[in-house]
């Protein structure tokens, strides 16, 4: 049985209480039980999938990415030692697939489509028409700009800003120490900057 994202499986009356804990799983499925796996990612798969749209910016790269991610994790699951949380751990997988996509295709430094409804940024009013257009241009504006950075910062500002992981979570999944990821995302925070003004920054949490 192939682990997959889906998580569309029949349920199992004999599997246990959904409430179960994530370690309880986790001990399952570095035992080899598929079911506990597809339980534990499961959880996450929405996230994961967006997560590498934003570093990708293609669909069905993204796709074929978060399967490669998935099969990973489970070859990885036994010498999983839980010194990270399963979820900083995954997406740590996630972020070196997409590097290692970008490398295959001759795309580092990329520059990538990345859909501005993505972004998820703060919506205006609904009844304010002039700030909605002004918002829709900051999305545009914002994910030309970050599809211009190389994937290292790309990844900062998704991870940190777009994500809104916290600094140590970030680093962990970047694979660097905070100080070094803390340099990386002012980086990225200053070519963003540059691309699309500061004052326009303004209403994002960029400009933190």
């Amino acid at each position: 049985m192939t682990p997959s994202l889906a998580g569309q499986r029949t349920p199992d009356p004999a599997e246990p209480d959904p409430a179960e804990t994530e370690a309880s799983l986790v001990a399952r499925a570095r035992a080899g039980d598929v079911s506990a796996f597809e339980r534990l990612s499961g959880a996450y798969a929405d996230r994961l999938f967006m997560l590498l749209l934003r570093l990708l910016g293609d669909r069905d790269e993204a796709e074929d990415v978060a399967q490669e991610v998935m099969l990973r994790a489970w070859r990885g699951i036994a010498r999983f030692r839980g010194r990270s949380s399963y979820f900083t751990w995954l997406y740590r997988i996630a972020v070196n697939e997409a590097n290692r996509a970008l490398e295959r295709k001759g795309r580092r430094p990329p520059s990538v489509s990345i859909g501005a409804d993505e972004l998820q940024l703060p919506a205006p009013a609904a009844d304010d028409p002039s700030r909605q257009a002004e918002n829709s241009e900051l999305r545009r504006a914002l994910a030309q700009a970050l599809g211009q950075l190389p994937p290292e910062l790309r990844t900062a500002i998704v991870l940190r800003d777009v994500e809104g992981l916290s600094t140590q979570e970030a680093a962990e999944i970047a694979g660097i120490s905070q100080a070094a990821f803390k340099s990386r995302l002012h980086q990225a925070r200053l070519r963003v900057r540059a691309a699309i003004g500061d004052e326009t920054l303004t209403a994002t949490s960029l400009a933190t």
